[in-house]
């Protein structure tokens, strides 16, 4: 197996639970992608309500389409699909997860100029818990991305600390933290910015979320979620659907012998009120980032 990242970026990634790898796609491949970006926010200028491709932004319209999130990239259009496999980005999955690896899911946020949705403070270990947590997130920047235009924060070392909790006060889950209950110094943020072609790496169980985009630029963030093979989900195993399962398999072997570490979980359940994406999930929440109001006064914990 060829290492692609150094050992200093290994260990950052084991410290602190997050890495950045500039240059990571080939420049034809990012022009493709944004030109599929561009050409699905057109299309959505027909769509009136969320819908298995489409999450919108609130005041979405004909006019003036705005799309918070592509649902499934790498089933929509064959050029997400197939970067995951090119040789470098496995070649560094490998370095982060093992030899083998499987996809666990995919989509692409976006964040328009003077607008984006925010992400409020969560662990994705909170949605979908496993077997065991080598499981990452690879933030794919299809824009130069800083804290302006709306980069994710990442919580250095909470990847190491306990699984929060992600209810509302009526007890469902909302796919959010508490900020004022969670005991996070969220000083201590560090935001993954980089060129475009970068690929940020963040581990399941490290706190991160990002504030609205308050620039002139967009940002769109491409993500992947990958497992171990030997990861297996702790959810659904009364309707599980082996033949997908493992055609998810991106490289590497597939095994049905599930390792199981001790690490701290939380189920997501009872169900959040709010169905659909974590935008929808995270409406029951006590907002951190909220929304930037005109004049540029930040209206935090709405």
């Amino acid at each position: 197996m060829n290492r692609v990242l150094t050992r200093a970026q290994l260990e950052q990634y084991k410290e602190e639970g997050f890495v950045i790898v500039q240059d990571v796609v080939e420049q034809a491949t990012l022009l493709r992608m944004k030109e599929v970006l561009a050409n699905l926010v057109e299309k959505s200028r027909n769509v009136t309500s969320h819908d298995d491709v489409f999450d919108l932004e609130p005041g979405h319209s004909a006019t003036s389409p705005k799309v918070r999130r592509i649902k499934k990239p790498h089933v929509v259009d064959l050029v997400f699909n197939d970067f995951m496999k090119t040789p470098k980005f496995v070649a560094i999955l490998q370095d982060l997860l093992g030899e083998n690896v499987r996809l666990h899911g995919s989509k692409l946020n976006l964040k328009a100029p003077h607008f984006g949705s925010p992400v409020e403070w969560h662990q994705d270990w909170a949605f979908y818990p496993h077997s065991n947590d080598d499981i990452l997130a690879a933030g794919v920047m299809l824009d130069d991305t800083t804290e302006e235009n709306g980069a994710m924060y990442v919580i250095p070392g909470s990847h190491r600390g306990p699984t929060h909790d992600h209810h509302g006060a009526d007890g469902h889950f909302c796919g959010a933290m508490d900020p004022d209950k969670c005991a996070v110094d969220f000083s201590h943020a560090v935001p993954c910015e980089g060129t475009a072609g970068s690929v940020s790496f963040h581990h399941v169980r490290a706190v991160h979320g990002s504030a609205q985009n308050t620039s002139q630029r967009s940002r769109g963030l491409l993500l992947y979620e990958f497992a171990a093979a030997d990861a297996y989900p702790l959810m659904n195993a009364g309707n599980f659907d082996w033949q997908e399962f493992s055609s998810q398999i991106i490289c590497g072997k597939d095994t049905i012998t599930p390792r199981s570490v001790s690490v701290p979980i939380r189920m997501p359940l009872p169900p959040a009120i709010h169905q659909g994406s974590i935008y929808e999930n995270q409406t029951a929440g006590k907002r951190y980032f909220g929304f930037v109001e005109q004049g540029g006064k930040r209206n935090a914990n709405a």
